[in-house]
């Protein structure tokens, strides 16, 4: 019997039973969600550097995968726009069957983060970096379809963020007024639509619109027949990959920038859908089934995966509440695709780069892009540095970076924030430390409360804890109420303390250790038992006890 923990959120509804009525309101949204997932699909994997049929192939695999055996309720699972950089720049670099291979390697590590129970600790990624490349890929998506929404010439534009917009500049005066026009009308519609019903998804609409108004008017604009000669319906082939030692290691940095996204952007988008239907999605189950998603995907030729957020909320606002709106989501564009290939080429390509702008605009969120730069100068320098980092080079570097200034940054941030406060030897009145009830104590007895972790960035302050003391005491009472961890550093600095301390024949108590530390410090044998006390009062009687001992 499967644990629950494991157990993917169809099997358990489908123990628990789903009504009739649940059932027909979630046959009714996946096909809306199937018919909004088309244009998205074949959008995407244009711009990421694949065919149309690509496109929906990926879509219909892993929206089949991901409903089945994934965690969520809702969850709608497609290629999206956040992988269109990465996925273009691997195809640039390694050509599809390096692109395969990596989808392939980031599908592992995604079902391998499932098993290890690593769905918790993706919520530990700093917002700002992800608010930081997320606005970096919203603007790289806009740059790319500059070209087919101006309709210049497709063959010469560089790859490279920087160049292709001086290659835009220098050819703007080439801009074709037919594709312009064409591109200005979608966006205008897109956004229209919803002002008037929200019953019609705008996308789609848009799409069957402009796509016959430039049939029927044979407006003279590049359409996807023009790009992609041969469009027609394809049954998936399962390929092996030629999968050797040297490949994987080039590929391995993609892989885990594949899989690092996949993770984050299914997990956000579960997250907003438990906030929408007051669920609870299970995310190492929605890990591993993205995985398996991404491993089955690249054996029949498509593009990686992910959870996709605006189609999970179109899922939830028209009514689905079970996996089975994905698995129809899914049979819906199977059976467009099944059908309805040989239209699919009368699509202009400046209506789907229409189409991808107001994706980017979606993505970028200017709003939250701003208040983000006003939290702090740490935040400022994560989220510009990733930004930065995601335009000029690519998510391989940006993302690690990213991170690992944001961790350092962190550190430095708590390593600030450590106190070391001396309390005075007479009646004690400091409201913050709360020690009134420490009343008047000898004047040979210091007491030093820590404040915050002592870990590798902070235990420079154990190094000038003399400083703070008037010298003649005799005991040294370390109040550790208020510190959560110790690490290797801060037990090394601690041993020279109270080597220091012994040579000096002053006496260390510690009072307030909670139960982790007590077991640490007695394992490494830092002190001994009753050198540790509960509260400060029994700590500051024992020394009582012991100074009149010693008189």
């Amino acid at each position: 019997m499967i644990n629950k923990e494991w157990e993917p959120k169809l099997l358990t509804l489908v123990k628990e039973g789903i009504s009739k009525e649940q059932i027909k309101r979630d046959i009714s949204s996946g096909i809306i969600v199937g018919v909004i997932a088309l244009p998205l699909a074949i959008a995407f994997a244009i711009a990421s550097g694949v065919s149309p049929e690509t496109g929906l192939l990926t879509a219909i695999v892993g929206g089949l995968i991901v409903s089945i055996f994934g965690g969520s309720r809702v969850q709608i699972g497609g290629p999206t726009g956040a992988f269109i950089v990465v996925v273009a720049s691997i195809i640039r670099e390694y050509g599809m069957e390096g692109l395969l291979i990596a989808t392939f390697l980031a599908g592992t590590i995604l079902i391998l983060m499932g098993f290890l129970k690593m769905g918790a600790f993706l919520k530990y990624i700093p917002q700002t970096l992800i608010t930081g490349f997320t606005a970096a890929i919203a603007i790289i998506i806009f740059v790319t379809q500059i070209n087919d929404f101006l309709g210049l010439p497709n063959s010469a534009v560089p790859s490279a963020f920087l160049q292709k917009l001086t290659y835009y500049v220098r050819h703007i005066n080439n801009t074709d007024p037919w594709s312009l026009l064409i591109g200005v009308m979608t966006i205008i519609i897109i956004v229209l639509i919803p002002r008037f019903t929200k019953k019609i998804p705008a996308v789609f609409a848009t799409l069957v619109i402009m796509t016959a108004v430039t049939a029927i008017f044979n407006i003279p604009v590049d359409t996807i027949g023009d790009r992609f000669s041969n469009i027609t319906f394809q049954l998936p082939k399962i390929t092996p990959l030629d999968l050797n030692m040297d490949i994987i290691i080039k590929l391995l940095p993609s892989a885990f920038a594949i899989a690092l996204l996949g993770a984050l952007e299914s997990l956000l988008s579960a997250i907003v859908a438990d906030s929408m239907i007051g669920g609870h999605h299970r995310s190492n189950v929605e890990l591993i089934a993205v995985g398996l998603a991404n491993t089955m995907i690249s054996l029949v030729g498509g593009i990686p995966i992910t959870g996709a957020i605006a189609r999970t909320a179109a899922n939830v606002n028209n009514g689905g509440r079970t996996p089975i709106a994905g698995i129809t989501h899914a049979l819906t564009l199977l059976f467009i695709y099944a059908v309805a290939m040989p239209i699919v080429k009368y699509i202009p390509m400046s209506v789907l780069a229409g189409i991808l702008i107001i994706v980017a605009w979606g993505m970028s969120e200017p709003d939250v892009f701003i208040k983000s730069l006003k939290i702090n100068h740490y935040e400022t320098i994560v989220l510009l540095t990733t930004f930065i980092l995601t335009l000029v080079t690519d998510l391989t570097i940006a993302i690690p970076v990213g991170f690992i200034l944001s961790v350092t940054l962190f550190m430095k941030r708590m390593a600030d924030g450590v106190e070391l406060n001396p309390l005075m030897y007479s009646k004690v009145d400091d409201q913050l430390l709360f020690s009134q009830e420490l009343g008047e104590y000898d004047k040979r007895i210091r007491i030093v409360e820590i404040n915050g972790p002592m870990f590798f960035g902070s235990v420079f302050h154990l190094q000038n804890i003399e400083e703070k003391l008037e010298p003649g005491y005799q005991f040294l009472v370390l109040r550790f109420r208020y510190v959560p961890i110790v690490d290797t550093d801060g037990l090394a600095k601690l041993k020279i303390l109270l080597s220091d301390m012994e040579r000096k024949n002053i006496t260390v108590l510690f009072s307030g250790l909670n139960e982790s530390l007590k077991i640490k410090f007695l394992k490494q044998e830092l002190i001994e038992e009753t050198s540790m006390f509960p509260t400060i009062e029994e700590a500051l009687k024992n020394c009582h006890h012991l100074l009149k001992e010693n008189i």
